[in-house]
This record gives structure tokens, C-alpha cells and sequence, in this order.
């Protein structure tokens, strides 16, 4: 059967819990949707332990073929839907423990994982998986915050610091680290030349306005080339206008056509490891915010599916 199942199989409503009603395992697969739903480490609204099932739900409104990348990205990629990490809610470490271990697995088969948090922190567990099957990748992170707080209440691990503590850990290559969207209010004037320091590229929203995103990709792809690369996603880097449902709110963000214009436009790129992050469903009554996640993640889908068509035809040359 091929999948995932249009609704001239199965009615929408009619889920199997899995996001576009994958299955769990095929053979060859080579994409996987894995369910990160850890979020106490949230500093200010959580709920986005809920995110992961509230994003499936959502996803059940996609259809399978992408008409601008010209894919069907789950068949073409024979994707799965593992389920979710059994996190452990009140113990980060040991939660970053299991999340590391489903991703490395993941990874190890040569299976790209897309996963679904939870809260930012997860991204660290993300990235320890990805750099002992890697080494030290490049990074590609959309946000309104750069997340490289160094503590919070004198805990070091926590939402706003998982990039300065991958940093730390030498899990990136720094020079080849794109932060894009920050813009809001900040605590100190040097927070963002802090991620500066660490050697990260930092693009905020007025950079991006006034350079456009043509600019700012040709810098990425001229700095990160062909280097093994993970893209993390918080929704909070789309305007709240479009995205509510989410922890910490910055106005004055792109809107969601502009979002994925600046996805889809991600081809060139050696994607090993995929997440987004930070949507609260408690926060989205209408599901705008999980209906784009859904359909971020269908672009990512696509991404891995172009990639694979390219690995294919140089193989065949």
C-alpha cells in the first residue's frame, strides 16, 4: 500500500496516530518522524509535551505529493513514524539520555530523523546524536532567540542554552552555525554578540528584511557547502500573527508564506538530522500553529526526498 493514505482511502478524521498515517516501520526506510515531547525545561508556558500528537492530528489534513519540489516525500523516502521518546518529565539529563539514543539509532541505519519537541533544549540531545555519527556538524537555526544563554537561575541546561552548551561540547563546526530570525526585546546589550563570540553567524529579522534571504543563502551555502548539516526550527521565529501557539512570543516575524518560501528554497544542502520545536498546542485553539508545523515538517520531508533523487542520478552518472 502506499503511504501516506489520501483521504480517497481513509477520511481524514480516521488516524492511526502517526503523522499522515505512516507506518512504523518499512523496510528501506530512510526518513523518520520521531516524537520529542519534553518540555520542562520551558522557561516561561509549557505544553509542548503536547505538540508532537497535536501536529500528527494536524498533518492529517496534507496531501502526499509536494507540487513545488515535485515529490511524493514520504514514498519517495519510504518514511516511518517511530512514535515518541519516553522522556522522563522531570529529569532533563536522563531524557536527553533516551532522545540521544533514538536519534543515534535512527542515524546509524542511515535514516534522516525529523523530530517533533517539545522545548528547545531537546535540540541538544539532536545534536549529540548527530555528531558522534558525524562528528561536529554545521547548523542551520531559525528563531526569534539565539538560545545561547549561558544559565538561567544558575541551571545550565534549559531552553535558552542549548547552543552554547553544543557549543561546549564541540557538536558544531562554529563558523558554520547560521542563526536566522532573532529579533525582540533582550536582557543585557550583549546577548546576541554573545553567539557572535562563539563564532555563530547571527541574521536577524531586520538583517534579513533588508538583505533578503537570497543573500543570506548564498553566504550559507558558500560558508557550509557540502558539511553534514542539522536544521532546528522554532516556531517562534514565525510572526505570533501566524503562529500563537507557542512559549515565548516575539512580534515583528516573517509570516507563514514567507516561511516556507525560505524553507523550500533550503535544496542545496547535506541535511543529516531535522526538528521543530516549541509549539503549545494549550496556546493554538484554531491549530494554525500545528497545522504549519505540519506543514514545515512536509518541507523537510521534501528536502530529504530531493536529496536522495540527487544522490540516485549521481549515482547513476
Amino acid at each position: 500500500m502506499q503511504y501516506p493514505l489520501s483521504p480517497d482511502v481513509k477520511p481524514e478524521f480516521c488516524t492511526t496516530g502517526t503523522f499522515m498515517r505512516l507506518p512504523s516501520s518499512r523496510d528501506d526506510a530512510k526518513l523518520a518522524i520521531v516524537g520529542l515531547p519534553f518540555d520542562t525545561a520551558a522557561s516561561f508556558r509549557v505544553g509542548a509535551r503536547f505538540a508532537p500528537q497535536a501536529i500528527r492530528q494536524a498533518s492529517m489534513t496534507l496531501f502526499p505529493y509536494h507540487p513545488i519540489q515535485k515529490v511524493y516525500p514520504f514514498e519517495d523516502c519510504q518514511a516511518i513514524d517511530i512514535g515518541d521518546v519516553s522522556v522522563i518529565p522531570h529529569n532533563i539529563h536522563r531524557s536527553f539520555e533516551v532522545i540521544e539514543k533514538a536519534v543515534k539509532d535512527l542515524m546509524e541505519q542511515g535514516i534522516v530523523p525529523i523530530g517533533i519537541g517539545g522545548d528547545h533544549s531537546v535540540t541538544l540531545a539532536n545534536l549529540r546524536a548527530a555528531a558522534k555519527v558525524h562528528g561536529p556538524v554545521a547548523l542551520i537555526h531559525f528563531d526569534s532567540h539565539t538560545d545561547t544563554w549561558d544559565t538561567y537561575y544558575e541551571e545550565k541546561y534549559w531552553h535558552g542554552s542549548p547552543f552554547i552548551r553544543a557549543y561546549e561540547e564541540n557538536l558544531l563546526i562554529p563558523d558554520k552555525v547560521f542563526q536566522v530570525g532573532i529579533r525582540g526585546t533582550l536582557n543585557h546589550p550583549g546577548d546576541i554578540e554573545a553567539s557572535i563570540e562563539l563564532g555563530y553567524h547571527v541574521i536577524t529579522t531586520p538583517d534579513l528584511k533588508e538583505r533578503g534571504f537570497q543573500d543570506v543563502l548564498n553566504e550559507m551555502k558558500q560558508k557550509i557547502g557540502n558539511t553534514p548539516c542539522f536544521l532546528s526550527f522554532d516556531i517562534d521565529f514565525v510572526d505570533p500573527s501566524c503562529a500563537p501557539g507557542t512559549g515565548t512570543l516575539e512580534v515583528g516575524g516573517l509570516n507563514s508564506f514567507e516561511t516556507l518560501q525560505i524553507i523550500r528554497s533550503l535544496t542545496d544542502f547535506n541535511f543529516i538530522g531535522y526538528d521543530l520545536v516549541e509549539v503549545l498546542p494549550p496556546y493554538d485553539p484554531t491549530q494554525i500553529t500545528s497545522l504549519l508545523a505540519a506543514t514545515i515538517i512536509h518541507d523537510f520531508a521534501s528536502l530529504a526526498a530531493l536529496k536522495i533523487k540527487k544522490e540516485v542520478t549521481a549515482e547513476l552518472k
